[in-house]
């Protein structure tokens, strides 16, 4: 089957068809707009009232015996709502919105639904547990809905591996020191963390879908930009206060941090560093979006809303006041600068305005993120004060963390047995999620935490540069790979895996990634190919299509065809 923009020809057409139309039969009528996951229209057979019966039953039951009168109700009423509401609950878009908003709008660990269970079920856990459940049955129960092939399993797989690994061997510690509990905990929070990515590559089942989530996430990271900028200003957070018009319980309150006098910002996020990281690594998005978006339609008008929206994002990471900020931006622009000088050069050009206006309007802001980088001897005796305290003294927290790794450099403690908060804390804190895995997981998990990280980014460097058959695939590719590389230049300068809202959105690049390596167009002819497997692919091709379509003109005419196709692919 040849396409063309898209569209099927010949025998491909006929597939596709019947594809269509046994789809429908299947469904017993024409799915809603976005997909649906529930299932299309249609009168719902005897088998599909009785499993909803059964499922209102345990619901009302356990809501009943488990909960106070006045959540019950709410919890019924809320089955109750999801049940009407289902053809637009349960559709692929639905999903893509409804995860990407609490992952970006609602701080991690700072609400709980107010439902008594053995552990806090945060918003988040809620709604991916519904997107899980809701995939997992469209995969059994609806022959249309398949498995995607997610293109970064294997180096998930080493990482998870060689936790696992460090597990074993420090089992008998673990036991000895009563951190069984502790560390099968973060293994399972991991696997859970992890389960976005696998969900959001799931939901991704088209370029549509794949722009969508893009697009919304930047424009999420725009608003908490905003807010965090009123933030900065005010000393009012917006997002503490979600639990005055959504069913949540507070968990605890926001943190008081200020650098050089001044009170940073939170946003959405757990820590300044963490809202300055996650609003980095969307800034490639923006720029992306600036010449690709769906939406303005003018070209020069879509330029300026997203040239606005990034100045948007910069002001957010000026709210937070984080030099790791600084770093996270020096590395995005120099690996620009290696690959892609010309957008280098342009980003620079255009970035040079903001810088100047920043330090003009904010110049105690800009001297502790910038200049303060100038300032050689601050900086490095500033790492070495507070050793042990959170957020500060990571030059000064090496020494004795080495000392702890000399004596398990291989595996090291178990993943998840160092305590860092709480009671029950039993080490200090990093700021180094690399220095923290090779204290944790030792050598081995070092290197699948490289592997896990390293491996996407280059994959997707590949593919933007010899595989992809379109230049909006190829740059989107780039501009994730970009984003990539900030993240791993910022878990240096922090925890990066005890800060959700950064992993998440991780996560949701590579679940694009992902899409792109395995269902985005390629080039029919790989680089390194000869011109003669060229002409051989080329001739192969323009035969099936003279096969495939009516004869409308004699040997000449396809000769003819055949040779312009040869002369196209020489000149390629």
């Amino acid at each position: 089957m040849s396409v063309a923009h898209g569209v099927p020809h010949g025998d491909g057409a006929q597939v596709v068809a019947r594809d269509h139309v046994s789809r429908r039969g299947a469904d017993g009528g024409r799915s809603p707009r976005g997909g649906s996951i529930a299932g299309a229209g249609g009168r719902p057979g005897r088998g599909r009232v009785i499993a909803a019966a059964v499922v209102l039953a345990v619901v009302a039951l356990a809501a009943v015996l488990l909960l106070p009168p006045l959540i019950a109700a709410a919890a019924i009423a809320s089955v109750a709502v999801i049940v009407l509401l289902r053809r637009f609950i349960f559709t692929w878009t639905a999903m893509i919105i409804s995860l990407a908003a609490v992952i970006m709008l609602v701080p991690a660990r700072r609400y709980a639904i107010p439902i008594p269970l053995p552990f806090q079920l945060e918003p988040y856990r809620l709604v991916l547990g519904i997107v899980i459940i809701a995939l997992v049955v469209s995969l059994i129960l609806k022959p249309e809905v398949r498995w995607r092939p997610v293109a970064f399993g294997w180096p998930i797989g080493i990482f998870l591996a060689t936790i696992a690994v460090s597990f074993v061997v420090n089992v008998t510690d673990l036991a000895n020191e009563a951190l069984i509990g502790t560390a099968v905990g973060g293994m399972v929070q991991m696997g859970f963390m992890l389960a976005v990515f696998f969900a959001f590559r799931l939901l991704l089942r088209s370029e549509r879908d794949a722009m969508l989530l893009i697009t919304f996430i930047t424009w999420a990271g725009v608003v908490v930009a905003f807010f965090a900028v009123v933030e900065r200003m005010s000393r009012f957070n917006v997002f503490l206060v979600l639990g005055n018009f959504l069913p949540l319980t507070l968990l605890r309150e926001g943190g008081d941090v200020s650098r050089a006098g001044v009170a940073r910002a939170f946003g959405s996020a757990q820590h300044p560093i963490a809202l300055a990281v996650a609003l980095c690594i969307l800034i490639p998005l923006a720029v992306y979006l600036a010449k690709y978006a769906a939406w303005p339609h003018n070209e020069i008008n879509r330029r300026i809303v997203y040239g606005a929206a990034t100045v948007l994002l910069f002001g957010g990471i000026m709210a937070a006041i984080s030099r790791t900020a600084v770093v996270v931006l020096a590395v995005m622009f120099l690996v620009t600068l290696i690959l892609h000088p010309k957008v280098a050069g342009v980003l620079f050009a255009l970035a040079l305005p903001v810088m100047l206006l920043a330090a003009a309007v904010v110049p105690k802001v800009f001297e502790s993120m910038v200049l303060s980088f100038l300032d050689v001897d601050s900086l490095v005796a500033s790492q070495y004060t507070s050793a042990g305290m959170g957020g500060a003294g990571r030059l000064a927290d090496l020494e004795p963390a080495m000392a702890e790794v000399e004596q398990r450099p291989f595996f090291g403690s178990g993943f998840g047995s160092r305590i860092v908060i709480g009671d029950d804390a039993n080490a200090f804190i990093l700021d180094n999620q690399f220095l923290g895995t090779l204290m944790e997981t030792g050598a081995l998990g070092v290197l699948g935490l490289a592997v896990l990280l390293l491996v996407p980014p280059i994959m997707l460097l590949r593919f933007a540069f010899t595989q992809a058959a379109e230049r909006r695939h190829a740059l989107l590719a780039f501009a994730i790979a970009v984003a990539i590389s900030g993240y791993i230049a910022a878990i240096f300068f922090y925890d990066a895996f005890g800060f959700f809202q950064t992993f998440f959105i991780l996560c949701m690049l590579l679940a694009v990634g992902a899409w792109l390596l395995t269902e985005a167009p390629r080039r029919a002819v790989e680089a390194t190919g000869s011109r003669a497997d060229a002409a051989a692919s080329v001739e192969a091709t323009d035969a099936d299509a003279a096969l495939a379509r009516p004869s409308t003109g004699g040997p000449s005419e396809h000769s003819s065809s055949a040779s312009g196709a040869l002369a196209e692919a020489a000149a390629r």
